[in-house]
């Protein structure tokens, strides 16, 4: 079903958060300027590193599984990568962003040869490593952004980069790098592709619509799927002409969203209860609640104290304040813990409430009824 992890004994929130490759290690950020590396050993997280070089809060993590590094981003208008010396000592190679707001999101590419910086600067540096100078430089996307990038992701082929900001609207560009990088083939998202291209743009709503919290590529790089302010999903598909469907859900605004088949999405964030959304043809149907924790019984606060407590003080106790959920406040975070986007096994959350917590999509297939993962 699901495993909670809490790391030493802050219960601070837990911004974001990054796997390694073979998920022995984890490196997330307790809402402040480090980044703690913990190493599971046996049944025990150990803390192994605390990454200190941000002098603000740290807004994105990103660990890179086959080069094994790590690439930070902070508010402190910095980005970092962090290189593992043979002592296991993290170093850091310094990132030119040239930006003058803070960095808000970032992510390595698939071939991990560059990565992304969405940043409040209202551009996104696309870096990439300098030989000479043994440092990494950046090239600039700025038109037609127009407000903070707050969220990034790759298309499988490393050339293609979606952004969502704050401006309510969804951006395809092409973060193609002819420095390192051989010339791109035409793909369902356009022909055209030097650095900056814009692709496709799609609007959250014709009349705004909330600013747009988590954007993701699917699998085949067809389909893009976001989550907005305004409690909204919505998906564009390449293959039907850019077509757009979004539909306004009941619950509190998503923060997080991550393909984990080529038609089934999940969501997260202030409802502190991860769902499962499926695409099928032109329509977005709500699946299933991932977490169907029953609430416990917190100190025998039985119907009779409930009528005594009325009784005595014409009110009813309402000091409990624990939630239906094994989160206890927003999901700030989803994270693949194993499989791909294709066939996702095991996903990971983290929120504001200190927890990691890791999901296991076959156990809660069998457990739930109704949920099936297409």
């Amino acid at each position: 079903m699901s495993q909670t992890l809490t790391f030493g004994d802050s219960c601070a929130p837990i911004t974001c958060h990054a796997w390694n490759k073979d998920r022995t290690q984890i490196a997330f950020s307790p809402n402040n300027n480090e980044v703690h590396i913990y190493q599971k050993e046996g049944n025990e997280w150990k803390q192994t590193n605390n990454l200190v070089e941000h002098d603000l809060r740290v807004m994105g993590i990103d660990w890179a599984p086959n080069t094994n590094r790590i690439v930070t981003c902070s508010v402190d208008r910095n980005a970092y990568v962090w290189t593992q010396g043979d002592d296991g000592k993290w170093t850091t190679t310094l990132v030119l962003l040239r930006i003058n707001r803070a960095a808000t999101c970032v992510k390595w590419s698939p071939m991990e040869n560059k990565f992304a910086v969405g940043s409040g600067a209202r551009l996104i540096s696309i870096c990439y490593f300098e030989k000479e100078n043994n440092w990494w430089v950046s090239k600039h996307i700025k038109k037609p952004i127009r407000s903070t990038v707050t969220t990034l992701d790759w298309h499988p082929n490393n050339m293609l980069l979606v952004a969502g900001s704050a401006d309510f609207k969804v951006r395809v560009f092409s973060a193609y790098i002819k420095d390192i990088e051989d010339q791109p083939g035409p793909n369902v998202w356009g022909s055209k592709l030097p650095l900056g291209q814009l692709l496709a743009e799609f609007p959250n709503s014709p009349s705004g619509g909330g600013w747009v919290h988590s954007v993701s590529f699917s699998a085949d790089g067809n389909k893009v799927a976001w989550v907005g302010h305004d409690s909204s999903i919505s998906i564009a598909d390449a293959t039907q002409g850019k077509s757009m469907i979004k539909i306004k859900t009941e619950y509190l605004p998503f923060l997080g969203c991550n393909w984990i088949s080529n038609n089934s999405l999940l969501v997260a964030g202030h409802s502190c209860i991860p769902l499962l959304y499926c695409h099928d043809g032109n329509e977005l149907r709500f699946v299933a609640k991932l977490d169907n924790t029953q609430r416990k019984e917190s100190g025998g606060l039985s119907a009779m104290k409930k009528f005594q407590s009325l009784d005595r003080q014409a009110r009813i106790e309402t000091s409990d304040t624990y939630l239906d959920s094994i989160h206890q406040n927003a999901i700030t975070c989803i994270s693949l813990y194993k499989g791909t986007k294709a066939n996702a096994k095991k996903f990971s959350t983290s929120g504001l409430d200190g927890q990691l917590v890791i999901w296991d999509l076959d156990s809660l297939e069998r457990s739930i009824e109704g949920l099936k993962i297409v």
